[in-house]
């Protein structure tokens, strides 16, 4: 499994088909991974403006140069416990079947290239989100990289 520390790049390089080049990200103590061409680009956490009467995992929106995004909160789509904010919080703004979308996350860490043996299906009660939002997880050393299905996530 090749790594790459984060720089704040998003550029996307090809990767083969057994392979799955992934952003990886911590929420709550917990890393996640989803996949790269998936990722527009990521932003520092900037002022959201709530939208009342919405559901709790919808922080609000943004503007990102002219165009307004709506952001998602992953620690409470996911019922995680609420965390600090710290100048590594990030909003990752990924594409889906509405147009973009930013997601919260407390940091991003890494990019990495998975082979696909590398990736297994999810054991039952292995992570705390629930697995209709994993596709899968990922070794690496003794620690899980818990791999999103980012459409289920972000379905209403």
């Amino acid at each position: 499994m090749a790594s790459t520390p984060f720089d704040g790049s998003t550029e996307c390089t090809t990767a083969s088909s057994d392979e799955l080049q992934t952003v990886v990200f911590r929420l709550a103590d917990e890393a996640y991974g989803i996949d790269i061409f998936r990722v527009n680009e990521i932003i520092r956490l900037r002022e959201i403006t709530s939208i009342p009467k919405t559901d709790a995992h919808v922080r609000g929106l943004v503007n990102l140069r002219g165009k307004t995004i709506p952001v998602l909160d992953l620690r409470a789509r996911f019922n995680l416990q609420q965390g600090e904010e710290t100048e590594n919080t990030r909003i990752i703004v990924v594409e889906s079947d509405n147009g973009n979308v930013g997601i919260v996350v407390d940091a991003v860490t890494e990019v990495m290239t998975l082979q696909s043996d590398q990736i297994e299906d999810t054991p039952s009660l292995v992570t705390d989100v629930d697995n209709d939002f994993v596709r899968g997880v990922a070794r690496r050393n003794e620690s899980l990289i818990t791999l999103l299905d980012l459409d289920k996530a972000l379905a209403a």
